[in-house]
């Protein structure tokens, strides 16, 4: 999604690199998607004042922690603690064990901060990345984040995820009303986006630009669909209050149409609409309950949820031709699929010996699945970072649910926020 501009925040380069064409792969050190890569060590000593007579302070700290961490959350990479080398930055790199380490110095007057971070490789003793940002102490965070996703960029040849959002539903216990809600990948800019007082659920977020996220509420009494705009905080428009059902869209790529399911007809069903809420099509007829849609990379085939074998099952259409089947057999119900952002994987919910577990498949009918998750805690609503290296998803922890996140593979799973009450339906920013 694209932020706000930042006022008066101006990025410029310290120092331009060229690399000649045939080198630029040279560049890569990281593949993400690899299930046996090494992670890569990092360095972030705390930043240094350049008002400062010396002595280190909170913001010093906070610069380089709020930094490493947004590091460290794409899973490739591992903090050496500033406590083996008391955070100050001329340390032995190489002693340590460093790959990369990463110097910033700023200057804070009143409410503004001007902040440089460059990026060494340990090895070669080489800055291979400097930039340096302007702008509101209130805005740190946001330089740091894309200075983070510089360095991602930099590393792996694709964007990083720390200038991207997750929303969420979320409630207290023993509360009737849920709201969605929306927070950056630390957890630390929470915003509450509806205000209905009411049962919310199903967010989506609309491709292409990021800035529209859509939801139904029950508070009037139905379940109606609406669409808001991210950019404001007082306004919604309803985009399908039909009789009964308006649930659970899945977005074509370019964002101008959806599958959504409606039931003013009577069975809940799949339809074909377009972003104003118009009816283009019925898609599915009569043929068991059909929610959840997701579509594929090319908007040509959908995998949805069908009980009209007698169990929650996965689904394949071609849209073209509606040719269906049904994709998934083990597990006693299949769920909520959520298809990679690039690829020809799909992730959904499992019911495997009375748990909900996480798996992935292809979407053909004689694909194998892979189980990624295997503890004894339900685990649903799985949906992909926009880069499509992780995966987000709701998971039972104790008597409430909380958000997780883990690579692709299963691994470096992990409890990405702490805010009270249970959190469900988490989907990541769409647009990358």
């Amino acid at each position: 999604m694209k932020k706000p501009i930042l006022y008066p925040l101006i990025l410029v380069f310290l120092f331009f690199i060229s690399i000649p064409a045939s080198h630029a792969q040279e560049r890569v050190y990281l593949e993400i998607g690899s299930a046996d890569v090494r992670k890569i060590h990092f360095a972030i000593p705390w930043f240094h004042n350049r008002q400062s007579s010396g002595e280190v302070n909170k913001l010093d700290k906070d610069l380089a922690d709020t930094l490493a961490k947004s590091l460290k959350f794409h899973g490739v990479i591992d903090i050496i603690p500033t406590s083996t080398y008391n955070g100050v930055q001329n340390s032995d790199w190489k002693g340590l064990g460093a790959d990369f380490t990463v110097l910033g110095v700023y200057e804070a007057t009143g409410n503004s901060i001007s902040m440089e971070m460059r990026l060494f490789d340990v090895a070669s003793d080489q800055m291979i990345l400097g930039k340096s940002y302007n702008g509101k102490l209130s805005q740190s965070k946001e330089m740091l984040f894309r200075f983070c996703d510089s360095i991602m960029h930099d590393l792996t040849g694709s964007k990083g995820l720390a200038d991207t959002q997750i929303a969420f539903v979320s409630h207290e216990r023993d509360a009737k009303r849920k709201e969605v809600y929306l927070t950056d990948i630390l957890g630390r800019d929470l915003r509450q986006v509806t205000r209905h007082k009411n049962l919310v659920v199903s967010p989506r977020f609309v491709p292409t630009d990021g800035k529209f996220l859509t939801y139904t509420s029950y508070h009037t009494g139905n379940q109606n669909l609406y669409i808001t705009d991210l950019r404001q905080n007082k306004t919604t428009r309803v985009l399908s209050q039909r009789n009964g059902m308006n649930l659970a869209p899945g977005w074509f790529p370019d964002g101008s149409k959806m599958l959504i399911t409606l039931s003013y007809k009577g069975n809940p069903d799949l339809f074909l609409m377009n972003r104003e809420g118009k009816i283009l099509e019925q898609v599915t007829a009569n043929v068991g309950i059909n929610v959840s849609a997701t579509i594929s990379p090319d908007g040509n085939r959908a995998v949805f949820v069908s009980d009209r074998s007698g169990r929650p099952q996965l689904y394949l259409m071609d849209l073209k031709t509606r040719n269906t089947q049904r994709i998934t057999f083990t597990g006693s119900e299949n769920a909520e699929p959520s298809w990679h952002p690039t690829e020809d994987l799909i992730v959904y919910s499992s019911l495997r010996n009375g748990v909900y577990q996480i798996c992935t498949k292809k979407p053909g009918q004689g694909a194998p699945s892979t189980q990624l998750t295997t503890d004894l805690s339900h685990h649903e609503s799985p949906s992909w970072s926009p880069d499509g290296n992780q995966i987000v998803f709701s998971k039972q922890d104790g008597r409430e649910n909380k958000i997780y996140a883990m690579m692709k593979n299963g691994s470096f799973q992990r409890r990405l926020f702490n805010f009270p009450g249970s959190q469900t339906y988490p989907r990541w920013e769409v647009n990358y």
